[in-house]
Formats: C-alpha cells, sequence, structure tokens
C-alpha cells in the first residue's frame, strides 16, 4: 500500500464489508498481545478535569498505567485484563464517560479545538450531535468507524475527511449557514446554521437507508462516493492545520509523543488544565483558560511544548510489544531517530509501521516507514530504500524533505 489517498472515483474498489465490523470500544475490549484494549469515545475531544483524572486512576488501576490519545481524539486504555470489563464500565459511567452502552462505539466526534473559537459554538454542536445519537435507535447501525467533523470554519478538522462533516459558514446570526460536505466530496450541502446537527444526523441516516436499498457493503461514505447526492456548493480552503504548539491566545497547546502519556503525565496536564481538556486528532491536548506559566511544568513533565521540531507530524503504530503482527518496536525506533536528525519544521508527515498494515498512518502526502524485520524499508514519491536502524533516522530526515 503505497502513502497516498485511498481512491475516491465512483466504482474504485473497497474494502470487503461483509464481515462484522470489530472495532474497539468501552465495553467491547480487543485483545492485544499486551492485553486488553479498551477505547473511550470522547465526542468533540472534550473533557472535564474530573474525567481526565478518572481515565488516569483506570489506567493505574486496571491497565499498564499508560492513557494513549487516538487521531480522532478519543483515548485507549491498553494492558487491561480480560474480565476488567464490568470494573471499567462502572468507573467510565461514574465519570459521565458512558452515557450509553448501546450506542457507545458509534459517539465519534472530532470538533476544531481552538480555545478562541472560531464561527460557531462546535462544543455545543458536539454534545448536540451526541445527544442525537444516543437517542436514536437507528445510529446503532453505523460502524465504529463512522466519523463526524465539527468544523468553526478555520478548515482545521474539516480536512480529515470524516464521513459528514458540517463547516460553519461566514455569515452570522440565526440565518446563517453551514456547510455538510459528504466524505472527500468537492463540494458540499448549504444548510440552516440554526439545524446544522439535525442536518448531520440526517446524512447519517440517508447513508444508512440508501446502503440497505442498494445492497451495497460499506462502513465509510468514502467507499461509497456515488450513493449520495454531494451538494453544489464549494468547498472553502480547508488547510488542515492543527493548533501551534505553546501559549495561545486563550489557552495552552502541547503534544503527547505518540499520544501516549503515563498517568502521572496525564495528571500533570489535568493539573495544569483550568477545568477543561480539549483533545485533539493530532494526539494533542489544548488546555483553554490554563495560564502560560504552566507551559514550562509541562514541558518537564515530557510533553511537547514547541512547534518547528522534527516531531511535527510523526507518528507510529503501536508496534512491539503491545501488537504481535509488529516486527520491530517501532515507537522506540522512532524516538530515537526524531531525536537524532533535525528536519527543520517536521516536513512532510512520516508514519513508523511495524507491518504491512501500516495501522494509523495519516492521509495525502506522508513518508512510509515500514518495518522488514531486518531493519525498514523507507519509501516516498514512489522511491524506495531499505536501511538498517542505525541508518534510518537519516533517511527518514532526507525523505520528509521531500516536496511533491
Amino acid at each position: 500500500m503505497p502513502p497516498t489517498p485511498d481512491a475516491t472515483t465512483p466504482g474504485a474498489a473497497a474494502p470487503d464489508r461483509g464481515r462484522a465490523d470489530a472495532c474497539p470500544g468501552a465495553l467491547r475490549l480487543h485483545t492485544a498481545d499486551d492485553g486488553a484494549l479498551a477505547r473511550v469515545r470522547l465526542p468533540g475531544g472534550l473533557l472535564t478535569t474530573r474525567q481526565a483524572l478518572a481515565l488516569a486512576e483506570a489506567a493505574e488501576a486496571l491497565g499498564d498505567g499508560g492513557v494513549e490519545t487516538t487521531s480522532r481524539g478519543n483515548v485507549q486504555l491498553r494492558g487491561l485484563a480480560s474480565g476488567c470489563g464490568r470494573a471499567l464500565a462502572e468507573r467510565l459511567r461514574a465519570a459521565g464517560l458512558l452515557p450509553s452502552e448501546t450506542h457507545e462505539r458509534v459517539r465519534n466526534i472530532v470538533a476544531s479545538p481552538g480555545p478562541s473559537g472560531g464561527r460557531a459554538d462546535v462544543r455545543a454542536w458536539a454534545r448536540e450531535l451526541d445527544a442525537g445519537l444516543c437517542a436514536s435507535g437507528w445510529a446503532t447501525g453505523l460502524s465504529g468507524k463512522f466519523l463526524f467533523a465539527l468544523d468553526d470554519g478555520q478548515g482545521d478538522v474539516a480536512a480529515l475527511d470524516a464521513d459528514v462533516t458540517l463547516i460553519a459558514g461566514s455569515d452570522d446570526g440565526p440565518d446563517g449557514t453551514a456547510l455538510l460536505r459528504l466524505g472527500r466530496a468537492v463540494t458540499a450541502r448549504a444548510v440552516p446554521l440554526a439545524g446544522a446537527v439535525d442536518a448531520a444526523l440526517a446524512a447519517a441516516r440517508e447513508f444508512l437507508d440508501a446502503l440497505r436499498e442498494s445492497g451495497r457493503k460499506a462502513w465509510h461514505l468514502r467507499e461509497v462516493p456515488d450513493l449520495l447526492p454531494p451538494g453544489t456548493v464549494p468547498l472553502p480552503a480547508l488547510p488542515g492545520t492543527p493548533p501551534p504548539l505553546g501559549a495561545l491566545p486563550g489557552g495552552l497547546s502541547v503534544g503527547l509523543r505518540f499520544g501516549r502519556a503515563t498517568a502521572a503525565q496525564w495528571r500533570a496536564l489535568a493539573g495544569a488544565s483550568a477545568g477543561e481538556l480539549r483533545l485533539t486528532p493530532w494526539r494533542g491536548a489544548v488546555l483553554p483558560g490554563a495560564s502560560a506559566d504552566r507551559l514550562s511544568a509541562l514541558a518537564a513533565a515530557g510533553f511537547r511544548t514547541e512547534p518547528g521540531t522534527a516531531w511535527d507530524g510523526a507518528s507510529a503504530c503501536t508496534g512491539l510489544p503491545g501488537c504481535a503482527k509488529s516486527l520491530a518496536d517501532v515507537r522506540t525506533d522512532a524516538a530515537r531517530a526524531l531525536d537524532l536528525a533535525a528536519v527543520p519544521g517536521g516536513g512532510l508527515r512520516v508514519h513508523w509501521s511495524g507491518c504491512e498494515r501500516r495501522c494509523g498512518h495519516p492521509a495525502g502526502a506522508w513518508v512510509d516507514v515500514l518495518a522488514t524485520g531486518q531493519g525498514y524499508r523507507v519509501t516516498v514519491d514512489a522511491a524506495t530504500v531499505d536501511v538498517t536502524n542505525e541508518e534510518m533516522a537519516e533517511a527518514v530526515a532526507e525523505a520528509r524533505r521531500t516536496t511533491k
């Protein structure tokens, strides 16, 4: 699989979706090589300080003591005992993190995380959309991978190519409009701003109804781009730019190395907040209202607090020892490479994979670093080189300087 976007043209080959959707959740645990894994959905990436602390306590009491963030702003707990499901559910329910046992896997909502806000209150949208999903019996038919994105008009999460995306328009007031984008369509539907969330819910149901009527199998709209009419409104620019790290107007922004934090680091993050945390799809966290004087303590705790380093745009799958299919401890190898070879401004995105599945890889242009068992295969723009672990850092740095 080359480092390019998935096919989007009508009739393009789609994965076989005849099998059951096995996406993990808070109640449906996934068995990994390092124990069971639970994925806790956080619509809009929103957490209160109390909820963040509850996750750290659960990680220590039931898992391996770490908290992972995902590319959808959710949280994963790893190393869980196979019989801890009931205890975990009780903890999550008490913290307000499990409002619906029947719908918990379909609460996949990302939202623009900026503390200063944009053209719409996407936090209110996220809460309304979450409540609407949980109240809709039909929504249980959605895949656990089906994604909603709520963009405040800055074009950040809209670039993630979610299944259903709302983009706040430039016109203010109750009579304003929003854009409703379906999958990776290049045009959108204009919908009333006041009814934008209802329109997003209706689009998801329209997707399920159309699938049933057509007899086709799909988990994502991108797999069947000809299924629904996309609309006629051209999309605005979608830069897909995450919040810069450091002090922001109205709060702080920090990054987690490969999205993972120890329970102690997680408590430090919660302690620096002003009551609310917003986990981002870029495996970071925005702390609205947090004081800039908290930044040095977060840096000392191991969080990324400065932009413009080789870590910008870098990601990796779980690798060994958490995944038996992996051929290497990719996160350890990747961290060493990123610390050794500087790439000003980060360069192209890069993703390390322990096997051919390339779990968690980004869309668009990226450097593919694949474990081979004898080292790594580095691919960019169809150019491939096999390297040893010792040669990998410089090979990756050189590939990231490539521009398309």
